[in-house]
């Protein structure tokens, strides 16, 4: 059955969907600093996805033509759309910029100038910059083409040529001390911005003296991310991960990056110089490293700029609730993310920390903010005597370096601390806590769609239950048996776990809308998730909708499923949702005979997610929270100012406003809903 699938390709797929981030750079509707925002997120995206998507592909030519042959890969094709997608994507990219952001900058006052635009004053200063920030840690040499230098990942350098001496100067921009930008000096109500590349180039004479510079060109380099740790044998995982965090730095070449204007005969010479490939090379502008507009100054101090304030609203009981404990023997508690207060997660830890019946503290940690309050209120557990148990991803990528810090630091202070086991991630996000009652021991538990990270849950929407419902709180208490090893499989009759229940779950809910729509029972399903990659949750959807089930979708991300093929999926529409916040929770609703079921997870429908993770998806039982959510989900599927129509050709076409229609921008809708609530 997935042979026949009407797919699209997974990282065509993901490009696309870069894509609709650089449409929100493009939308002029969106506030000027948004917009420079989300330039920053596409030039991060697009760095990581040669870091990782790209270096695994390039690996696949390694493999035998037979392989290639018998797994249907095929790399170099692969590769060449995967370069011109991404020149044309880069060329619109500088055309936002310089057509449309920086004369949108100019209109209020603010001038992105180069080192030829410096007045006198402004040389001065930037040179003063230059010797006291920057000159005292910057790291220059002459290129030796026999013994290149090393060029770190991601570490943007500055390639010096000149008249008369066939040398070359590598030369890194140190940005440590000042930034990526210097505010230089106003003059009345203009204000002006450089970059420190051209601070380093105006002073560059000054450190090449008796040579002539003909040229400057700023290049950067991407390297392989994945660190292939053969986690199925045995050995210190912990120790294989750190190992593998120092090789990342000398990962091999994914991407050069390098200023289209370089001639070709230097760039012929960069290229044998630093051993790099044709297929390495990327014209690019300028200036690289656009992710650092994530701090872009705003000298003008223009809130307008920005976009209106949305402050996270507090919940309507738990903001007066002084013990969580107690209110939760009570009723269970639904929060959202960001649209309410994160804060409520510290204050349960806190008062599990500080309530003397407490027992023990169990928690899964995925991604951890470097400055964690989570974190903090563990170790406060652990100080007033409370048996904690963290469960810390050892293998979140790019986020290992932060885990092991607070991992190693929780140990020390007392906490049992256990990572990944070979061969799977936990990537559920959940907290245990046991308290000792008249009645006996009663666990008390939240399960969430998203991470226990304060910082994240200002940006990333998400959903969360609060629960000392034993159907719920005593099946959460299973999945930390498993990950202690006191259980092989957990024997949930509610919770979906993977990869032991997650599937075969889902499978038999699809199921029931297929048996339901044969016998004439009005049969559909409402999916959220990030990405949407596996083939045999792909088959079952065109099976569904071939069997008359109206599907819904709302897949934020890569999506491998062509919707609306007569014949296979016709029944299916998908759209995708990109604003201000990311769209991160998993939501998945059944018609179930009119008698519906919801479930939110921690997990999309990807081979990863149900076979290769720890994953939970958990029932919605309380009416009221369903409500919530339903009314929540209408808002998106009823989107008409930021939902993206997803289709076999990746057009990315905004969805039609009917004429009198409305506008739903389903996020301030949310907004407005939940602070109604609150009132």
């Amino acid at each position: 059955m997935t042979e026949n699938l009407p797919t699209l390709e997974r990282d065509i797929s993901w490009l696309s969907f870069n894509e609709r981030v650089l449409q929100e750079a493009k939308d002029r509707s969106v506030p000027l600093y948004e917009r420079i925002k989300f330039l920053a997120i596409y030039s991060s995206n697009l760095d990581e996805f040669f870091r990782v998507r790209v270096a695994s592909i390039r690996s696949f030519r390694k493999l035998a033509k037979s392989t290639r042959i018998a797994m249907d890969l095929k790399p170099r094709k692969l590769l060449k759309q995967i370069r011109q997608i991404v020149q044309d994507q880069q060329a619109e990219f500088g055309r936002v910029f310089r057509e449309e952001i920086l004369p949108s900058l100019e209109s209020h006052g603010i001038y992105m100038i180069a080192k030829t635009q410096f007045n006198a004053e402004q040389k001065t200063f930037a040179l003063e910059v230059f010797n006291q920030k920057i000159a005292p840690d910057m790291k220059w040499q002459f290129i030796d083409h026999e013994h290149p230098p090393f060029l770190e990942n991601k570490a943007l350098h500055i390639i010096a040529s000149f008249k008369n001496d066939a040398r070359l100067a590598l030369v890194k921009v140190n940005t440590e001390a000042t930034g990526r930008f210097i505010v230089l000096p106003a003059a009345g109500n203009l204000h002006f911005v450089a970059f420190v590349d051209d601070v380093i180039r105006l002073a560059l004479p000054g450190i090449f003296k008796g040579l002539d510079i003909e040229g400057t060109y700023s290049v950067k380099l991407s390297r392989d991310a994945e660190m292939y740790i053969d986690d199925e044998y045995a050995g210190d995982l912990l120790e294989k991960i750190k190992d593998g965090l120092k090789e990342r730095q000398v990962g091999l070449p994914t991407r050069f990056l390098y200023d289209a204007a370089m001639p070709a005969e230097l760039l012929k010479k960069v290229k044998a110089s630093f051993r790099l490939s044709k297929y390495d090379l990327i014209p690019g502008a300028r200036y690289h490293n656009f992710n650092d507009f994530f701090g872009f100054p705003n000298p003008a101090g223009l809130q307008e700029l920005h976009d209106d304030p949305l402050p996270p609203l507090p919940h309507p009981e738990l903001e007066t609730t002084e013990r969580l404990l107690a209110a939760l023997d009570e009723k269970d508690f639904l929060l959202h993310y960001p649209y309410q207060k994160f804060d409520y997660v510290l204050r349960l830890l806190e008062d599990a920390a500080t309530d003397e019946k407490v027992l023990s503290i169990k928690i899964t940690l995925y991604r951890v903010a470097s400055k964690s309050n989570v974190c903090e209120a563990l170790l406060k557990a652990v100080e007033n005597g409370k048996q904690v148990t963290v469960f810390i991803e050892a293998k979140a990528r790019f986020d290992e370096e932060t885990n092991l810090f607070w991992g190693e630091k929780l140990q020390q202070a007392g906490a049992v601390v256990k990572y990944s086991y070979p061969g799977i991630k936990v990537h559920s996000k959940l907290l245990l806590i046991a308290r000792q009652t008249e009645h006996g021991l009663k666990n008390y538990a939240y399960l969430a769609t998203g991470n226990f990270n304060e910082k994240t849950a200002l940006l990333y929407a998400d959903h969360a239950l609060m629960t000392a419902n034993p159907k719920l709180a005593d099946e959460v208490a299973q999945v930390f048996d498993l990950l202690e090893g006191r259980l092989l499989v957990p024997k949930c009759k509610r919770i979906l776990v993977a990869p032991f229940s997650l599937r075969e779950g889902f499978e038999k809910l699809i199921d029931t809308e297929i048996a339901n729509a044969k016998k004439g029972i009005g049969a559909w399903m409402i999916v959220k998730q990030n990405s949407l990659e596996d083939k045999q949750m792909m088959a079952k959807l065109v099976e569904a909708s071939q069997a008359g089930v109206r599907i819904k979708m709302i897949v934020r991300g890569i999506c491998c499923l062509q919707p609306g093929v007569e014949g296979f999926t016709e029944n299916i529409e998908i759209i995708s949702i990109l604003d201000r916040f990311l769209e991160h929770a998993r939501v998945y609703i059944f018609a179930n005979g009119g008698d519906e079921k919801m479930y939110l997870a921690s997990a999309d429908w990807m081979g990863r997610n149900l076979d290769r993770r720890v994953e939970v998806a958990f029932p919605v039982l309380d009416e009221s929270h369903r409500r919530e959510i339903r009314q929540i989900i209408d808002f998106q599927w009823n989107d008409n100012v930021k939902a993206r129509v997803v289709d076999a050709v990746n057009s990315n076409r905004y969805r039609e406003r009917r004429e009198g229609e409305r506008a739903v921008r389903s996020q301030v809708e949310t907004y407005v809903f939940l602070k109604k609530i609150n009132a």
